[in-house]
């Protein structure tokens, strides 16, 4: 299942939503969005147990791939789960400028 750029943002903003992040390490490190947890796509299937069941996970990569995979592995372990459809290039590209301040203003404070 696909989740559009605009249902992260809402989902993130209302907090009805986790962004996982499976990137390496590496990439992670070059850029991130604060909003996101991070668990590398080869950890996958020793650390997923640190996602709860009761909330909507979207993976997310530079693109789609590692992210369909990541979200196919989290459907088979009982959780509900979608890929970021245009991936984080796309979302990082949709939260350029004032957008980008109206998001993170927006965001539940933790």
């Amino acid at each position: 299942m696909k989740a559009e750029i605009a249902e992260v943002i809402a989902g993130l903003q209302a907090d009805t939503l986790i962004l996982l992040d499976i990137r390496f390490d590496e990439e992670r490190q070059a850029w991130h969005f604060p909003a996101s947890q991070h668990i590398p796509l080869p950890s996958l299937t020793t650390r997923h147990k640190e996602l709860p069941k009761d909330r909507l996970i979207v993976t997310a990569c530079p693109k789609k791939d590692r992210a369909i995979i990541a979200m196919l592995y989290l459907q088979s372990e009982g959780y509900r789960v979608k890929y970021l459809k245009d991936g984080l290039i796309a979302l990082a590209d949709a939260l350029r400028g004032d957008a980008a301040r109206e998001f993170t203003q927006a965001l539940p404070k933790q």
